[in-house]
């Protein structure tokens, strides 16, 4: 597989507050990387520098190309979608315009030609509750009821990789349970994914490689199996053993 996200030596902040302190990951094609650790270890902060939303140095290169001073709406057309912690939806319009919204232009500016893996009918399959509200605004959905458009919203723009900021966190069962089948449906159709998640039974399910921040850093990567030989990793930087 070729390498399609590659992260060296990078390192971000916030205003003079340093948050990141050399981060060192690689994503191939096609594949998903579930990102473990604590509150404050670094994990949204990498999402959001991906994305160029705040001040980083260092490499950061999608697809061969450099993300380095290029604005958000420039990395997402290269084909990166991105699902924030917040989710982010435009709460006065409609589940349909928001859903219309990532329907982007497949990718006119990489000559792409194939068929987009994701579309308005996955969407509605997937999570049934965006057709039936389909006419409601979206500042009135519940938590998962958002989490399920902002998932399908980015998807929608037929991105070959996808940043996920946790997920699940704070939903219910049966919501989490659809949550990740529709993770399940992205990766077995071949777009790559960052998935930021603390619910590490999930994280396995989906990812083939495992990665644990802590202070800034990558401290671990590896397999799911490997991640779960690793008792001291567990307990020194996820609080589990």
């Amino acid at each position: 597989m070729s390498t399609l996200l590659e992260i060296r030596d990078l390192r971000a902040w916030y205003g003079a507050s340093q948050v990141l302190h050399g981060v060192n990951l690689s994503i191939d094609a096609g594949e998903a990387v579930a990102l473990a650790g604590r509150n404050g270890s670094g994990r949204s902060t990498l999402a959001r520098a991906i994305m160029g939303f705040v001040r980083s140095e260092g490499v950061i290169r999608f697809a061969g190309l450099s993300l380095d001073e290029r604005r958000a709406f420039e990395i997402a057309r290269l084909g990166i979608g991105y699902v924030p912690e917040q989710r982010d939806v435009f709460p006065t319009l409609s589940v349909r315009e928001n859903l219309q919204l990532g329907i982007g232009p497949r990718g006119k500016a990489r000559g792409r030609t194939r068929t987009a893996r994701f579309t308005l009918d996955d969407a509605h399959a997937l999570f049934p509750v965006l057709r039936e509200r389909a006419r409601t605004k979206a500042g009135v959905l519940s938590g998962g009821e958002q989490q399920m458009l902002a998932i399908a919203r980015a998807l929608l723009g037929d991105p070959d990789l996808v940043v996920i900021d946790e997920p699940t966190e704070g939903l219910a069962g049966q919501v989490v349970a659809q949550l990740a089948a529709a993770l399940q449906l992205l990766r077995d159709r071949g777009v790559a994914m960052l998935l930021i998640e603390q619910r590490l039974v999930i994280a396995a399910r989906i990812a083939s490689r495992i990665a644990v921040m802590g202070h800034g850093e990558v401290v671990f990567d590896g397999s799911p199996e490997a991640f779960h030989a690793r008792s001291d990793v567990m307990r020194e930087w996820l609080g589990v053993g």
